[in-house]
């Protein structure tokens, strides 16, 4: 299945996304996670027996990370489409459980990787894999969980979902590597930054979902729609994600405020800043994110711009209108028995635009 790419014409900064008024009752993923809350129990069962190894390191630094907490998007994301198709089962199969966890492996090595390229020392509020034991061991430990996410995929006995998720993981590191390629680069193309973000947060988004489904013996119809279903939702995950950066603080993240502009990541909120900025902005954001000349007030006159400018909340327009595509995805999930998963996967759309954390 051929993911559909996202382009710059899905985002029109200024113009107010449909449903963005702040709702009486904030989204979250509560709904959600009490529907799949019996099936999520086998998964982190099946997580901590999955990273036992003769060598102690192994699970001692995987466990730091999965169980330093997370929102288990991902594998909520693979239950749900293998609950949507069966929507008469209370537990999802066997299968559909070792799917989910080996989404989250996949997740989980592509953060235990991402922490030593970006040099990171928190996440999720606390120290890094990487400051607590190292680089080495870290990428290794990553590497061995996308090797128990393998064994998972093919444990599943289904070909077409092993080609999925490992399409995914390609698609990952591809965009890792793009991203790399355009750091530093304040006049990055909008279609070049979508691309990334749909590779590297969305694409397993829409993996995940569309796995779900097809080993639970959807059709191509049900599969797609899924598919498209966690693609948008990723899509404004990763928008909010890049916002939050410039507007929340350590706490609130559980990461250090303002690190991708210290680490000279092109998000969205800069090339929105960048493509309104004067010639003298445009000296600033050359000199802070292109030279990685920063001095002590740079990330306040950072914020100052994009505020100027309107990116954040152009920024989290374009994340509520991919979030209300997802919810748009989910129309042919009508059948009595589908309501309420229906409703919940449309309350964690609307979560993933609307999330401060």
């Amino acid at each position: 299945m051929v993911a559909q790419s996202v382009t710059a014409e899905d985002i029109t900064p200024g113009v107010p996304a449909t449903g963005n008024a702040v709702p009486q009752h904030p989204p979250s993923l509560t709904a959600l996670v009490g529907l799949l809350a019996d099936d999520m129990v086998q998964v982190n069962e099946t997580i901590m027996a999955r990273m036992t190894s003769d060598v102690p390191l192994i699970p001692q630094l995987a466990g730091h990370l999965i169980a330093s907490g997370g929102k288990r998007m991902r594998p909520l994301m693979t239950l749900a489409g293998a609950r949507i198709v069966s929507a008469n089962a209370t537990v999802s199969s066997v299968e559909a459980i070792k799917l989910a966890t080996a989404v989250e492996f996949i997740h989980s090595a592509t953060l235990l990787h991402d922490d030593v390229i970006d040099e990171s020392n928190m996440r999720r509020g606390q120290n890094t894999a990487n400051a607590l034991w190292g680089n080495d061991a870290s990428v290794l430990v990553g590497d061995f969980l996308f090797a128990r996410a393998f064994e998972l995929m093919v444990e599943s006995g289904n070909i077409d979902v092993l080609g999925t998720l490992s399409s995914a993981s390609a698609r990952i590191t591809e965009a890792e590597i793009k991203q790399m390629t355009i750091a530093g680069n304040p006049d990055t193309r909008l279609e070049d930054y979508l691309d990334v973000i749909e590779g590297k947060t969305a694409i397993l988004f829409a993996a995940a979902a569309a796995s779900g489904a097809k080993i639970a013996g959807g059709n191509e119809q049900v599969t797609q729609a899924m598919h498209m279903y966690g693609l948008n939702l990723g899509l404004a995950f990763q928008i909010m994600d890049d916002a939050l950066d410039y507007t929340a603080d350590s706490a609130q993240m559980g990461k250090n405020a303002g690190d991708d502009f210290l680490d000279q990541k092109i998000t969205l909120p800069v090339i929105l800043a960048y493509q309104k900025a004067n010639d003298e902005e445009r000296g600033f954001w050359h000199r802070t994110m292109g030279d990685g000349n920063f001095a002590a007030e740079d990330f306040a006159k950072a914020q100052s711009i994009m505020a100027h400018h309107k990116a954040i909340e152009a920024s989290l327009e374009a994340a509520t209108s991919y979030a209300n595509k997802a919810k748009a995805a989910l129309t042919i999930f009508d059948a009595p028995n589908q309501a309420e998963l229906a409703h919940a996967l449309r309350e964690a759309a609307a979560f993933a635009a609307f999330r401060r954390t």
